[in-house]
């Protein structure tokens, strides 16, 4: 699910397409609370775990956590060495947005959906009355995340989230959804033996972080408890409910693949600019396939997620909604593909770049440095390419007379090697 830790939306392109899936299906870090957290430990290596722990207890049970649900999940909890090595983990490629898709949008997922739309019509059309969200979506959603409820994680929550307070990065994000892990054990909702997830924290089949399960996970099934382990209704609902507070308008697609003129200015496909179908229509950029029945006031963004050389997309505002829910670019396609295909055979049309090799992390903090030193300013050398990264990609396109997609490819590194 989606994360307070990721940038605004449509803001990470092509190279960190893939920084909250871990794999297929996707293990992401959902949107968390904006709330401020106490951080009684800021440098952890100062205190042992066991003090650390006193102190987390007396911040608990001041929060109003009953001392025998805190003694009971912490009982035998010690930090988890895999959980650490997982957060330190930087990898230094990460797959390109085409073989994402194939894995994500695969023959065997889209034909178990569409068995799992049939198989659960009647709750399905239930929540899609109920939330305002499309099943289609709903179903994707459940197969991206743990696909359809087959992979919900095996670590400890309370112990992957201890280690992480205690001794990761971030720690005051960590502190806070140990705190609310805690508030749910004190729900009632599961027991801490059966509080299973990701090495991150985030639990269920529809994979929500303990902040996100307390403001938007929801009984849909009606038996007392918000089960997100074993109640695929109070999943699916518990996603529905957090895509309609994320805004998803019922009906509406997510977007569409389209053709760009000829001599198009790239400029214009910049995640931060907005316009309408009508004034995209206007700059030349035709729908495939004849495009879906949207209105031309809609307000859409032009992505190209591998580049110009790779298909193009309008992207409207049920995209950004996805997006809330894990940002990043090759997920929320995954979402809208699949949810396409659950109702009718629906491919991408233009071709991906497959000869094309993805820079590695250290290239591109090598990029960013080559970039600032010939006075582009791309911002922090951190191998993420963000706004100003593109921007400054972009002047340098427009210098050197290329299509100016803001995109990073192994090209541009050895003409400012060069430089």
């Amino acid at each position: 699910m989606p994360s307070q830790l990721s940038r605004s939306p449509l803001a990470l392109l092509p190279l960190l397409l893939l920084a909250a899936c871990a794999k297929a299906p996707a293990e992401n870090l959902p949107l968390t609370s904006s709330a401020p957290t106490t951080q009684i430990s800021s440098v952890p290596a100062l205190l042992s775990f066991a003090d650390w722990r006193q102190a987390l207890r007396a911040e608990a049970l001041s929060k109003g956590i009953d001392a025998a649900v805190f003694d009971h999940a912490f009982s035998g909890i010690i930090p988890d060495p895999a959980v650490m090595k997982a957060d330190s983990s930087q990898p230094e490629f990460t797959r390109p947005v085409w073989e994402y898709l194939d894995g994500a949008v695969s023959a065997s997922r889209i034909g178990r959906g569409r068995v799992l739309l049939a198989q659960h019509n009647l709750m399905l059309r239930e929540i899609e009355q109920r939330y305002g969200v499309d099943a289609p979506v709903l179903v994707a959603v459940w197969g991206l995340e743990s696909n359809f409820g087959n992979n919900i994680g095996s670590n400890s929550v309370i112990r992957s989230l201890a280690t992480l307070a205690y001794e990761g990065r971030r720690q005051g994000f960590w502190r806070n959804q140990l705190l609310a892990a805690l508030q749910i054990l004190q729900h009632g909702d599961i027991p801490s033996e059966r509080m299973i997830g990701s090495w991150a924290g985030a639990m269920g089949q529809t994979q929500f972080m303990p902040t996100t399960y307390n403001e938007h996970a929801v009984d849909f099934d009606g038996d007392g408890k918000r089960d997100l382990w074993t109640s695929s209704g109070d999943a699916l609902a518990s996603a529905a409910h957090y895509l309609q507070t994320s805004g998803w308008q019922r009906g509406q697609p997510w977007g569409f693949e389209v053709r760009l003129p000829k001599q198009f200015d790239y400029f214009h496909a910049d995640p931060e600019q907005r316009r309408t179908l009508a004034e995209w229509q206007a700059l030349g950029v035709v729908p495939v396939g004849g495009g879906k029945s949207v209105s031309p006031d809609s307000r859409a963004t032009l992505v190209l997620p591998a580049g110009h050389r790779g298909p193009a997309f309008l992207l409207l505002d049920n995209f950004r909604s996805i997006l809330r829910y894990n940002n990043s670019t090759s997920y929320a396609l995954a979402i809208g593909l699949l949810a396409d295909n659950f109702l009718k055979p629906s491919e991408i049309q233009a071709s991906w770049p497959r000869d094309e090799r993805q820079l590695g992390r250290s290239e591109r903090i090598e990029l960013q440095e080559l970039l600032a030193k010939n006075g582009f300013d791309p911002g922090p050398a951190d191998g993420i390419i963000g706004a100003n990264t593109r921007k400054a990609i972009r002047l340098l396109q427009l210098q050197q007379g290329e299509p100016a997609d803001g995109y990073p490819n192994l090209e541009l590194l050895e003409l400012l090697r060069t430089r």
